[in-house]
């Protein structure tokens, strides 16, 4: 079977899931023909992905969320402005979309949670099945309870969910917890998609806390905890341009660059 991968490339989760669903594929005599990644200016596509995927990658412009100026939190104002100038660009992009799936003979499109493939699939409907994967998705399961947050937000989370697998004939929601198969919703709840390299670590005892910052400006907040607590030794991971390898702030805490392996690393041997 030919597989199509359409990956929303602002999650580093949603890129890793795609790596280890095109190795499993592989394993099982099946071809992932080509990869498309949702791409942005405020987004860089890491390195470990260009060395770990194995088909062809090609990217596109996709819709994002722009952080506040602080670079912590959403900014839904400057979101909704930014994307709506993108509009055409987006639509252009779309037709990209539904020109690769016929393009590389797929028989059959996987989705990573990428907005634009459910809107290819809402304007042009193609023939090639869509199967959506990701976590996001038990937000749409009859027995999944959200937590008691503003009501809006998560209207328009789920909102934004439904878009995505617009046209999907499955949808396969990642979950450590087991739960039943939703069959009105089509949503099959199934394991998360660990890589091997994740199954093959060591755990040690170490002492520090390891973490993963989505967006830089969560810096600023680990360093005031670290005010608080310099004796707790800290080692977390960030994308931030225009910074060195390890940025070490002082004996207990550094910030390292994105890196699988040494992510990987620092992860078996944490104590949280």
């Amino acid at each position: 079977m030919k597989v199509l991968f359409i990956v929303q490339g602002e999650g580093r989760g949603h890129l890793t899931q795609a790596i280890t669903l095109e190795e499993i594929l592989r394993r099982n005599g099946h071809e992932v023909v080509e990869v498309l990644v949702g791409k942005s200016n405020t987004r860089r596509l890491p390195g470990f992905f260009n060395r770990s995927i194995q088909a062809p990658v090609k990217r596109f412009l996709s819709p994002n969320f722009l952080p506040t100026p602080a670079n912590k939190r959403v900014s839904m104002s400057r979101s909704i402005a930014y994307n709506l100038m993108q509009v055409p660009a987006y639509l252009r992009s779309i037709c990209y979309i539904h020109r690769r799936i016929h393009e590389t003979d797929a028989d059959l499109v996987i989705n990573f949670y990428e907005l634009l493939t459910g809107l290819t699939y809402l304007f042009f409907r193609p023939s090639v099945p869509q199967i959506s994967v990701g976590h996001q998705y038990l937000f749409l399961h009859h027995d999944f309870e959200f937590p008691q947050k503003n009501p809006m937000s998560l209207l328009m989370l789920r909102f934004f969910t439904r878009l995505t697998c617009i046209g999907a004939k499955e949808k396969l929601a990642l979950s450590f917890r087991p739960m039943e198969t939703d069959e009105e919703a089509h949503i099959r709840v199934v394991p998360p998609l660990l890589r091997r390299e994740v199954l093959c670590c060591e755990a040690a005892s170490g002492e520090y806390v390891h973490g993963y910052m989505v967006n830089a400006g969560f810096g600023e907040s680990i360093s005031q905890w670290h005010e608080q607590h310099p004796e707790v030794p800290l080692h977390f991971f960030w994308d931030k341009p225009d910074e060195p390898e390890v940025c070490r702030m002082d004996e207990t805490l550094s910030f390292h660059q994105l890196d699988d392996e040494k992510f990987l690393r620092y992860m078996s041997g944490c104590r949280a």
